[in-house]
């Protein structure tokens, strides 16, 4: 018999923490973080890591694990998230995964299999490209042999498109296409998949102002403070929404202002491309959060559930 697994995904700011904790309390659940961000220690208020008030007691795993300078991919995630389900199907629980990185989410919940299919030598060339001659032209590289999944990757996440091309010299296949044969694969788990979404206009009001708060309850002096600890900028952690937009205003080249402005269009952008990520996902069921009606969200989420056995 499949084990339960329920994920709760979608855009930034559309309400998935909140409900997510709403939703373990009643059905006896613990949180894995599926998020690529929030896994690094020091970077909380850019990340909007849930507050320990606001866990409310519930167990929450792969948040603040890793010192922002340490490694973490979606291999690292599927495994120490495999680890800590074990953990939690142990003690009679069900795991959550709650997050945006819908990569990630997916390599959990089909399992894929990325072990075989590495190349450091082939990873430090582009990595070498992008740093020499732009991160423009490691995209336009990925672009050239897979349109499709370049348009889903932003030029800025270097990893990810190096991963993408890496893929594609070691195999022959594109990533794009290998992730639609991984979406056809049947999940280990007994899997409901939620998307939570709300009004584009909605949404991004709420992006606004959620960076407003980020602001007044001192992002800038988190990022100050990472890089006064000899954080380099240049770090995949450092490179995250929140992160990367302080650092020409700590240099002098733009205002404050401008900074602000550029984390709210970045991650008005970023919730974009995650939605279009996730209309992809055959398998998802998406819930209205427009209305803001929290109540009624639960009670549809809990309904799907109970249809599929899992609680």
């Amino acid at each position: 018999m499949k084990k339960p697994l329920i994920v709760i995904a979608g855009p930034t700011a559309c309400g998935k923490t909140d409900l997510s904790i709403n939703l373990a309390e009643k059905i006896g659940g613990e949180i894995i973080s599926g998020d690529s961000m929030q896994v690094y220690k020091l970077m909380d208020i850019g990340t909007a890591k849930p507050t320990a008030e606001e866990t409310r007691g519930i167990p929450h795993f792969l948040i603040d694990e890793l010192y922002p300078d340490e490694e973490y991919n979606v291999m690292i995630f599927q495994k120490k998230a495999k680890e800590y389900m074990k953990g939690i199907y142990d003690r009679g629980h069900i795991p959550i995964i709650v997050g945006g990185t819908g990569f990630y989410i997916n390599a959990l919940v089909y399992d894929n299999d990325f072990t075989e299919e590495e190349s450091s030598s082939i990873r430090d060339e582009l990595y070498r490209i992008a740093e020499t001659e732009g991160k423009e032209k490691l995209h336009d590289m990925l672009a050239d042999i897979d349109v499709e999944y370049a348009k889903s990757i932003h030029p800025n996440n270097v990893k990810r498109v190096a991963r993408a091309i890496e893929y594609y010299r070691l195999t022959g296949e594109k990533m794009s296409e290998h992730n639609k044969s991984a979406k056809e694969k049947e999940s280990p788990y007994n899997t409901a998949f939620f998307v939570l979404n709300m009004d584009r206009q909605k949404l991004y009001e709420r992006i606004d102002m959620r960076v407003d708060i980020m602001m007044e309850n001192g992002l800038e002096n988190e990022v100050r403070k990472l890089i006064d600890m000899g954080y380099s900028p240049e770090l995949v952690s450092m490179q995250g929404l929140g992160y990367k937009e302080f650092i020409p205003y700590f240099n002098g080249e733009i205002s404050l202002e401008k900074a602000v402005d550029d984390i709210k269009k970045y991650t008005r952008h970023f919730a974009k491309r995650q939605l279009t990520w996730f209309r992809r996902q055959t398998e998802g069921i998406w819930i209205d959060m427009t209305g803001g009606d929290k109540e009624k969200a639960l009670s549809q989420i809990i309904n799907e559930i109970e249809k599929r056995n899992i609680v």
